[in-house]
């Protein structure tokens, strides 16, 4: 029987901790809530070694799920925004020419060309020690280490990446990442210095897509997808009542299921808010103490959720 170097069980409610505490209240981006299809598909991208391709609309929470998932796990995470200015390089290392050319007007250039390479993403996640020497061999005399930039847990052996927003990258990106990604290794070409990660040790890789571009079929058919659906009225009841839990005590605590019936009414075909709507109408109307028989409520509900008023007309 083959027996997996990781447990990937999350609570329904999953809340963010550092060294074992919780990292906050229950009404902030710490919390999570997962569902089978989430849970199902993060499994099959461990067991595969397959990138997870995470589709959905804007506020479906494509992003957090990856700081949660490697806080499961307990594993480092790593996280780059890609734009359109963003290489496939990039997330493997960068070289900075701007410092070497002010090294070199000041006539302090160094000698040694791992100075000016600065690790990325991958590179910290494949080989954290690697990248903290900036590729030199092991028990060189480092002057000039880097801080690992993950978030907590640095002593993990794996590591969770998300490069969010994919699609924004020229097609050649995901493309050209097929080959560091396959082979668990690349080559920093200005130092010659080999980077591989130990294949036990292979970090989950977890994109995002706003489906703004169609990215490459070579490169999806190396994905697993999950597609994060526009939530219904239940859903968006759970996710509400996870972030803002009646608590013992406390006279003013929130009436979800009040406050999306104000915010949509009863029909079956409303629209519905994002997520990210629902809980900042929440949360504004929790902190300024702001309720449907309000007189401010139309114009909370108009800042947070009714814009702009292309979002009715699309529909």
């Amino acid at each position: 029987m083959t027996t997996n170097s990781w447990v990937f069980n999350p609570p329904h409610v999953h809340a963010l901790t550092t060294n074992g505490a919780a990292a906050g209240p229950a009404d902030d981006p710490s919390v999570y809530v997962f569902h089978d299809n989430i849970v199902l598909s993060v499994k099959v991208a461990l067991a595969t070694g397959r990138p997870l391709l995470v589709r959905g609309a804007p506020g479906t929470g494509k992003s957090s799920l990856a700081m949660h998932v490697a806080d499961v796990l307990q594993w480092r995470y790593y996280e780059r925004v890609i734009t359109s200015r963003t290489q496939a390089r990039d997330l493997l290392y960068e070289v900075d020419l701007l410092q070497r050319l002010q090294d070199a007007q000041s006539k302090s250039l160094s000698d040694d060309y791992a100075h000016y390479v600065r690790p990325g993403v991958l590179w910290w996640a494949f080989d954290s020690k690697s990248a903290a020497r900036r590729g030199r061999p092991e028990g060189a005399t480092i002057n000039d280490g880097l801080a690992d930039p993950g978030l907590s847990r640095k002593e993990a052996a794996r590591a969770v990446v998300l490069l969010d927003e994919i699609d924004k990258a020229d097609p050649d990106v995901p493309n050209n990442l097929l080959g560091p990604l396959g082979s668990l290794r690349f080559l920093v070409d200005e130092t010659n210095a080999e980077v591989r990660c130990n294949e036990g040790n292979a970090p989950l890789l977890i994109l995002t897509t706003n489906e703004e571009r169609v990215l490459p079929k070579a490169f999806l058919r190396r994905c697993v997808e999950l597609e994060l659906p526009k939530p219904d009225r239940g859903r968006l009841l759970e996710i509400g009542k996870a972030r803002f839990p009646v608590q013992k005590g406390v006279a003013a605590a929130l009436d979800v299921d009040g406050l999306l019936k104000a915010l949509v009414g009863d029909a079956p075909d409303a629209e519905l808010p994002s997520p990210a709507e629902f809980v900042d109408t929440l949360r504004a109307a929790r902190d300024l103490r702001i309720h449907p028989t309000s007189a401010e409520w139309e114009a909370l509900t108009k800042i947070t959720v009714f814009k702009p008023k292309a979002r009715r007309e699309s529909t």
